[in-house]
């Protein structure tokens, strides 16, 4: 790809404050709420690859856990942030989720926090997909989030600035979107001012590529967050939920 890739050069900017940025992020309760719905499904504790990893804020619980982490990320900025916090005990690379070598055979294959939104390209999603699959075990999962139209109109309808990590040292601001693409701007202290550009993907479009890739949808779940915590429902509702937990396995 000649090309720099929008969400590349976006988290080479960011990982200098993206743990800042994301300090309030919960990782435990996530997990919490999201691994016993995965073993109903029949996960497997064993080897995770972690597609997306960012700067590695989800590798601690898994290792606590006691699985095995194989980790990547487009960014080599943020995996150099993630190197730092595991210098022994994980294995990490710099890769497009697009093009993954095959690492090995994993029971977990996962892109969280929504790297799957920062693919653009009508085909993005085929190739990533496809790619992941190759890691999969014969019995793996693989698991990832899409946001919803309702996040999407929060975060990057334009209509307010949002300080979206309650900080006022980064500003996050929505910019709005023709209802498939959407962008928003951080700026603040110790970055540049940069741009993230997303795209909505409807379930419907996720699950057909997940079979085009040789996988079977296994479910489609609502998640949402208040002030009360997080809330992960077995169904989905665009206009309810702020992401969906996608999980498949191989057909």
């Amino acid at each position: 790809m000649s090309e720099i890739d929008p969400a590349k050069q976006a988290y080479e900017t960011f990982a200098g404050v993206y743990d800042e940025f994301n300090s309030a992020n919960d990782y435990e309760m996530w997990f919490g709420a999201l691994l016993p719905p995965l073993e109903a499904l029949g996960l497997r504790r064993g080897a995770l690859l972690d597609v997306g990893c960012g700067t590695g804020r989800a590798i601690a619980p898994m290792l606590r856990r006691g699985w095995t982490v194989t980790a990547c990320d487009i960014s080599a900025a943020m995996v150099e942030k993630a190197r730092e916090k595991f210098p022994d005990g994980v294995t990490f690379d710099v890769r497009d989720m697009r093009e993954l070598p095959v690492y090995g055979s994993f029971e977990l294959v996962w892109a969280l926090n929504d790297p799957v939104n920062y693919l653009l390209g009508d085909d993005d999603l085929d190739a990533a997909l496809t790619a992941m699959a190759a890691n999969l075990a014969a019995d793996g999962l693989l698991v990832f989030d899409t946001n919803t139209r309702r996040l999407f109109g929060e975060l990057f309808g334009g209509a307010d600035d949002e300080d979206m990590n309650d900080d006022s040292r980064w500003k996050w601001e929505g910019r709005g979107g023709d209802g498939t693409l959407f962008e928003a701007r951080i700026s603040g202290e110790r970055i540049e001012p940069h741009l993230h550009r997303e795209r909505h993907r409807s379930v419907e479009e996720v699950q057909a590529a997940m079979r085009a890739a040789g996988l079977t949808p296994l479910a489609a779940m609502g998640q949402s967050e208040s002030e009360a915590g997080l809330a992960l429902v077995d169904d989905w509702d665009e206009d309810r939920d702020h992401k969906i937990i996608h999980v498949a396995r191989h057909a």
